[in-house]
């Protein structure tokens, strides 16, 4: 049951179509679930096609409760709950995974999908670069904190899919210098690849780590797509100057086709819920399919992944 046809232009209600009878039932934690991205098009779609609970998370409670009153809207029925929680503050994410912890239920399918990219130079509460601390160290310690919750799960195949980029390719992660020398030396791209590394290389090792407990983790490329992440770039400005990566080279995007947000979510379900590909976990996916061809070496490398996880720890202060 895995669709060899999926592909660039395939929505995300097609691919739930598809899979409605993995997704029916199960509870679903969807980060970054503003109107108008990839997590709110992922919320909507599995709870049309009949999941049993779906939390969606995000910074501002009023943007939950609208992201709620749009999806009953569609689909009365629908299950949802909201779980405030600010990436970019380690405080706010404890509280955050108490509260899930707190729950009845446990967790099916995890989704890491809310970022940051290319911002201006700023920290986090923690004094983290913005990117880094938001697009990595939150999830990472989010993940590990709920990860007995999704270990729980009564499917006996929970999944975990990090939403990363084709902008892996702007940087490996800087072991030597995660933080860009206080910014100093800080270039948006580049900070914004080492962020995306970091989300297959942290898929990688949770998949070394829990295969065994039967767990399954993703990380994906949802394609090139104008949603509010772009918050911090104006179209005519996202090309203006050449984007270059760690070594300098300048990417041609010459001919860079956007996605529609339905076309750009299709990936995140079939990561969370195509049955066929748990065997080849840990893998990076993009136009639906797995794509370790599209890959950096040093995004797909377990040694650099188990480093990653060991720097994680000592950021975030407590080990898993």
């Amino acid at each position: 049951m895995s669709n060899k046809n999926f592909g660039y232009h395939t929505e995300a209600e097609e691919v739930a179509t598809y899979f409605e009878s993995e997704i029916k039932g199960k509870t679903v934690l969807i980060t970054g679930c503003t109107i108008g991205g990839l997590g709110f098009e992922a919320a909507r779609v599995v709870s049309k096609h009949h999941a049993g609970l779906v939390i969606v998370a995000g910074r501002k409670q009023e943007a939950l409760d609208e992201a709620i009153k749009k999806i009953k809207g569609e689909t009365p029925s629908a299950n949802l709950r909201s779980l405030v929680i600010d990436l970019a503050s380690l405080e706010s994410v404890r509280h955050a995974a108490a509260e899930v912890n707190a729950y009845s239920e446990p967790i099916d399918v995890l989704i890491n999908n809310a970022a940051i990219m290319a911002s201006p130079y700023y920290t986090t509460k923690d004094g983290f670069e913005a990117q880094l601390g938001t697009n990595h160290i939150g999830p990472f310690l989010f993940t590990n904190l709920i990860l007995p919750k999704v270990l729980a799960s009564k499917t006996g195949a929970p999944r975990i899919v990090n939403v990363s980029s084709m902008g892996h390719v702007f940087s490996p992660i800087r072991f030597d210098d995660p933080f860009f020398d206080n910014g100093k030396s800080y270039q948006k791209w580049v900070a914004y690849g080492q962020t995306k590394t970091a989300n297959m290389l942290f898929a990688r090792e949770l998949s070394k780590r829990y295969k065994s407990q039967g767990l399954a983790a993703f990380s994906l490329h949802p394609g090139g797509i104008q949603t509010n992440l772009g918050r911090d770039i104006q179209p005519d400005e996202l090309f203006a100057e050449p984007i270059k990566d760690y070594d300098g080279n300048v990417l041609d995007l010459s001919g860079f086709v956007y996605k529609t947000i339905p076309e750009g979510t299709s990936t995140h379900i079939v990561a969370a819920f195509d049955p066929n590909i748990a065997s080849q976990s840990g893998s990076y996916l993009s136009d639906c399919q797995i794509a370790m061809e599209q890959t950096k070496s040093y995004a797909t490398d377990d040694v650099q992944a188990e480093k990653l996880w060991a720097l994680s720890e000592k950021i975030v202060g407590q080990q898993f």
